[in-house]
């Protein structure tokens, strides 16, 4: 039993070590060794790996949020370079195939902050509104 759990978390630090290397990888690829403005400003924010390891899901964000369908293809463009990159760095057998998503975190929160401004604003008015009343 002992035995068991002890593969299990063997197992589920070198699946966190791949994700992190996949992730120390594919940015560094991006800021020396790939030549191309449309990712100028693109950053791989986080890796999931599957639990067999075959399947990687990179999610990555930019800070120009208007040429996000450019980036796009222009990752699918890369990504086989991306994967031989991986093979040579990653010592498996097997490469985990590559997927890539955007990750909206950022384009979210800047609507839901510029959401509270707004009714922020709409609540000071409100306010002012009430005691001019």
């Amino acid at each position: 039993m002992r035995r068991q759990s002890r593969d299990q978390a063997t197992k589920g630090l070198n699946k966190l070590k791949t994700q992190t290397i996949i992730l120390e990888e594919l940015n560094s690829y991006l800021r020396r060794d790939l030549a191309c403005p449309e990712l100028q400003f693109v950053s791989f924010t986080s890796i999931k790996l599957n639990e067999d390891l075959s399947q990687a899901t990179a999610y990555w964000d930019t800070f120009d949020f208007s040429k996000k369908k450019g980036i796009e293809e222009k990752l699918l463009e890369v990504l086989p370079r991306m994967r031989k990159l991986l093979s040579s760095k990653l010592q498996f057998r097997h490469t985990p195939s590559l997927k890539f998503f955007y990750n909206s975190q950022f384009e979210d929160e800047n609507r839901i902050m510029s959401l509270i401004s707004s009714k922020e604003s709409e609540l000071s008015i409100i306010k002012t509104e009430n005691i001019s009343s």
